[in-house]
């Protein structure tokens, strides 16, 4: 199973309006679609992104700039405070997906799926994309095969 995991791009700076209404700024328009370009090629079976805005928008990029037919699919389990466990609750053996969403989340779900734990969460920039192999999306069963910055 592969899953792909991205976080959205730059964002207006907090405080500027509520947290899940904040939009991509150009240049995380940017960020997100040099992220892109790594899943061009690559199978998709489904888009999955967090309801906020700036999610919405990178996941829009991403299946535009991929030609992705199917529509995006919104799923509240994906909010920047959503534990990684829950995530893990949600994926079935559907692959290979993409995941849209934020920090903390983004970080802790990398380290829970590689180590067990949620000791050792990744570092993850502003449009990260990361590549995970496994044989089921579960804590510890899956190897981070690249993790690209824009």
């Amino acid at each position: 199973m592969k899953l792909w995991v991205l976080r959205h791009g730059e964002a207006e700076p907090y405080g500027s309006r509520p947290d899940p209404e904040r939009a991509l700024t150009e240049h995380g328009r940017e960020e997100v679609l040099r992220s892109a370009a790594h899943l061009i090629g690559q199978p998709l079976a489904a888009i999955y992104a967090s309801p906020y805005r700036r999610a919405q928008q990178t996941a829009q990029l991403v299946r535009e700039a991929l030609g992705f037919e199917a529509q995006l699919i919104t799923v509240d389990w994906l909010t920047p405070e959503t534990r990684p466990q829950k995530v893990l609750e949600h994926l079935g053996d559907e692959a290979p997906v993409l995941l849209v969403s934020h920090n903390p989340l983004v970080g802790s779900l990398l380290g829970l799926l590689q180590h067990g734990h949620l000791q050792q969460p990744e570092q993850v920039q502003t449009a990260g994309l990361a590549e995970l192999e496994g044989d089921l999306p579960l804590a510890g069963a899956m190897t981070l095969k690249g993790l690209r910055h824009p």
